[in-house]
């Protein structure tokens, strides 16, 4: 089995609101997103999680800890995602995505993300619990 591995940011900002990205190929509908992208090399999953975030929202973070690891079979894939919780230290929304797959940047409150198409529905649950413990 190939194995795919990566990471996602979750940053939540001070309005309780969570960073998020409109993406999706050029054919495909776009769906939002917390920042998230494969890990490179020997890089760790922390510094990938930062990287990603950097280049998909312009926005530097640093990784306080490590929320849940999802696991899911595609085939004869196996994707292991790491999420961690961030903290925003820097920088100015811009889209850098090097793939190009990235078509918008947001915050995004509780009441938004009840209601927008997601990229991974099976977060939803997982980002509104994030927002209810940041009250």
């Amino acid at each position: 089995m190939k194995i795919w591995q990566g990471a996602a940011g979750l940053c939540i900002n001070n309005r309780n609101e969570i960073l998020m990205v409109l993406q999706g190929k050029p054919h495909e509908i776009k769906t939002w997103s917390i920042p998230s992208g494969q890990k490179n090399g020997d890089e760790t999953f922390q510094e990938c999680c930062e990287r990603e975030v950097f280049e998909e929202t312009g926005y530097r973070v640093e990784v306080l800890d490590e929320i849940y690891c999802k696991k899911r079979e595609y085939g004869e894939w196996m994707a292991e995602v790491r999420y961690f919780h961030t903290k925003l230290i820097g920088g100015n929304r811009k889209i850098q995505d090097p793939d190009q797959l990235i078509y918008d940047i947001a915050w995004k409150s509780a009441d938004e993300i009840r209601n927008i198409v997601l990229t991974y529905p099976e977060d939803r649950d997982f980002l509104m619990e994030s927002l209810q413990k940041r009250r």
